[in-house]
């Protein structure tokens, strides 16, 4: 694809009187064109650009059909066509807002989140809870952005759809609860923020279990809170449920990874995306470095943190770093006579050594090797 648009000219008597042309971003009055499609149209370059890189470079001729009305648009046939070409642009703009949140990308991001919640509203309408998500989509971005004025007005309207609708599910109302307590963590509200991470968290578990990493999320919110406080005995309570729940889940995934070796045709895939992963890894780490900074260190909490990262790194392919914190969980659980991490630490740490050499073992075996079953 031709990663350079082009634009022309709006040439006003093109088109019928009283029809004037608003920039896609900021429906502002438009002077420019897009010259692919012909259908969309910018107040000036820099508008033009943003789109461009944000989603129109992957939508352009997608919506050519949508915005040129035709007989056939006009019957019924081709009323359902249309809705369900629309409903596959707002999946490509969730899509694309999504993964540019997931790099940081909050200023390429807004175009698709904006064109996904304003083509939601004229295929679902200006009143119904499926809104929802697109709201707190576009939320997300402007946060990034520091806009918190639109913040607080999508998550107002957002709010306004969810107590309009009882029947709402609790995924919905988790989301929404979460964007609220990021909004007043960033406004200083800190007592609201708690507020809405402890709705995040139940809501969280009532749709995905106690044992959820999306409800672990919620409550390192909370903690991070509480150590705005200076709270610290409830930041390092918090931490620790959340070191726990990210120990199980990361157990689990290593397990499958290692019986991956022994079928080669199974593809090993982790449950998170790259920019899931790098969440992960910030909020790990942003444990571990309160546990070590900490005057009261507890070695097993560094070891349970640690041992987190050396496996999330592990799954992730980096070797290097999985070693560096193999070490560090090592060295903390060693502290502890007969600590339950240990063991497995140093099956870990002696699986990813043998990695790097030939011949590599069997992972069972390597991880068995030290067991006291494995002894004669």
């Amino acid at each position: 694809m031709d990663e350079q648009p082009r634009v022309s000219q709006l040439l006003p008597l093109a088109f019928p009187r009283g029809g004037d042309k608003l920039c896609e971003l900021c429906q502002e009055r438009a002077h420019l064109q897009c010259d692919r499609c012909r259908l969309t149209f910018y107040c000036n370059a820099e508008h033009q650009q943003a789109d461009w890189v944000g989603i129109h470079q992957r939508i352009c001729q997608l919506l050519v059909p949508i915005r040129t009305p035709t007989a056939f648009s006009l019957q019924r046939d081709g009323q359902i066509e249309m809705q369900l070409k629309k409903a596959e642009l707002i999946e490509i703009c969730r899509l694309v807002a999504r993964r540019k949140l997931s790099e940081r990308k909050h200023q390429e991001a807004v175009p698709a989140a904006q064109f996904c919640l304003r083509c939601s509203i004229d295929v679902l309408g200006p009143s119904t809870v499926q809104l929802v998500p697109a709201h707190l989509l576009l939320a997300e971005a402007n946060m990034g952005l520091g806009n918190l004025s639109l913040v607080a007005e999508l998550l107002s309207q957002a709010e306004w759809l969810v107590l309009k609708s009882p029947g709402c599910g609790h995924a919905v109302r988790q989301r929404l609860h979460r964007s609220l307590g990021h909004l007043h963590t960033a406004t200083g509200d800190l007592e609201a923020a708690l507020l809405n991470f402890a709705n995040d968290v139940y809501f969280a578990s009532e749709e995905y279990g106690l044992d959820s990493t999306v409800t672990s999320d919620g409550y390192f919110l909370m903690a991070d809170v509480f150590a705005k406080q200076g709270k610290k005995s409830i930041t390092r309570s918090l931490y620790s449920t959340v070191a726990h729940i990210w120990h199980r889940h990361l157990s689990k995934l290593l397990k499958t990874h290692i019986e991956s070796f022994q079928n080669p045709d199974v593809m090993f895939e982790p449950s998170y995306d790259p920019g899931r992963q790098a969440e992960v890894d910030e909020m790990l780490g942003t444990m571990l470095e309160f546990e070590q900074d900490d005057s009261r260190k507890d070695p097993a909490q560094v070891a349970l943190v640690a041992h987190c990262l050396a496996m999330l790194w592990f799954l992730k392919g980096d070797n290097l770093k999985a070693l560096g914190f193999c070490s560090v969980a090592l060295q903390a659980s060693q502290l502890i006579p007969n600590h339950d991490l240990t063991e497995a630490v140093r099956g870990l740490l002696q699986l990813v050594q043998s990695l790097q050499t030939e011949p590599q073992p069997s992972p069972e075996d390597v991880l068995h090797q030290d067991s006291p079953s494995s002894q004669p």
